[in-house]
């Protein structure tokens, strides 16, 4: 098996492309990546260390992605991810996870090749996520106990980044209609795990490790600053395993679109991370209060994989504490990397 990884060098790419050549007998990955997020370098040495070559390319030149071989299935995990990033450069965004989609699908076409696209959990309606929750001290909120499934709303506004990774799923429906190519969409929550080097809108769970062990200021942003918003959190390794159940799987269930994420067991709030990371790293931070709301942000969300159970009999394996643990336990293996968290 031939397989190409899109944002290979970034945090999701890089450990799928580990684990997927650690797993699968005579597999060839080859990644893209532009190398422009901090980490990627760490991650491209990473990759180099179990033969992965990794090419410099921006997702955005079709002229350099046609030059590639061909390729049994291409992983699309390139993207802009920050929500924030939308309105301050909403070019980049766009050109980056929809232009950059429409690139890849091209490829897929022209060589007759399968896709696993990574959408996301902000595809759906902002407005109706946050009916989800009409007291916004939002203390109740754990105990709400909503899921959301993929028959959720996603007809209004989403942001601009949800609006990419929406379209994108739609590209691939449109421009695979009446081939005998195979797709899947897998809608994710966050993710986190070791590798990853996160900040405040993506990737929030390894920074409050990290500013804990560096005695380093946090922030609740939002909703009156009280650091209730809650989210479900599924590991990196749970990832990697569904993406392989997924290629082993892929000739019986394929076309389809399923939500992914940590579920109700691993949901949790800003202020329970903290208490959870005080506890761990045995040290305590400075937490900065911003009251004030972004339009694009949400304070709910916990995801349903229901779907997921139903097709492939798997749900996601490592709990809420695993997860702060193994990042934990990286940081403090490779001091080195805190730098990238100040």
């Amino acid at each position: 098996m031939k397989i190409l990884i899109t944002g290979g060098c970034g945090f999701v790419g890089s450990n799928i492309a580990i684990f997927l050549k650690r797993k699968i007998k005579n597999v060839q990955i080859v990644t893209i990546d532009n190398l422009s997020r901090k980490g990627s370098y760490v991650n491209k040495q990473r990759l180099k260390k179990v033969n992965i070559r990794n090419h410099k390319i921006n997702i955005e030149q079709f002229t350099k992605i046609k030059t590639l071989p061909r390729f049994d299935v291409i992983i699309d995990c390139c993207a802009e991810p920050a929500i924030e990033i939308s309105k301050k450069e909403p070019d980049r965004v766009f050109n980056t996870n929809l232009v950059g989609t429409y690139n890849v699908l091209k490829k897929c076409v022209k060589d007759k090749s399968n896709i696993i696209f990574l959408s996301s959990s902000r595809v759906y309606s902002i407005k109706k996520l946050r009916n989800l929750v009409k007291n916004l001290n939002l203390k109740k909120s754990l105990k709400l106990k909503h899921k959301i499934n993929e028959e959720f709303d996603t007809s209004e506004v989403s942001s601009l980044y949800g609006f990419t990774k929406l379209a994108s799923e739609k590209l691939i429906k449109e421009l695979f209609f009446g081939l005998k190519q195979k797709y899947l969409i897998n809608r994710f929550g966050v993710i986190a795990g070791p590798w990853q080097f996160g900040k405040q809108d993506q990737g929030f769970v390894p920074l409050w490790v990290a500013r804990h062990l560096l005695r380093k200021k946090i922030s609740y942003i939002g909703f009156g600053g009280l650091g209730n918003q809650v989210r479900d959190v599924i590991h990196i390794d749970d990832v990697c395993e569904i993406i392989y159940l997924q290629l082993k799987k892929f000739n019986q269930i394929y076309n389809n679109t399923f939500n992914i994420g940590g579920g109700l067991t691993n949901a949790i709030s800003l202020n329970k991370l903290t208490i959870k990371c005080q506890g761990i790293t045995k040290r305590k931070t400075i937490i900065n209060s911003v009251k004030k709301t972004s339009n694009y942000d949400i304070p709910y969300f916990i995801t349903d994989n229901k779907k997921l159970k139903k097709f492939y009999n798997w749900l996601p394996k490592k709990n809420i504490d695993k997860i702060i643990g193994d990042i934990f336990i990286w940081l403090n293996q490779n001091k080195i990397l805190l730098k990238y968290f100040k």
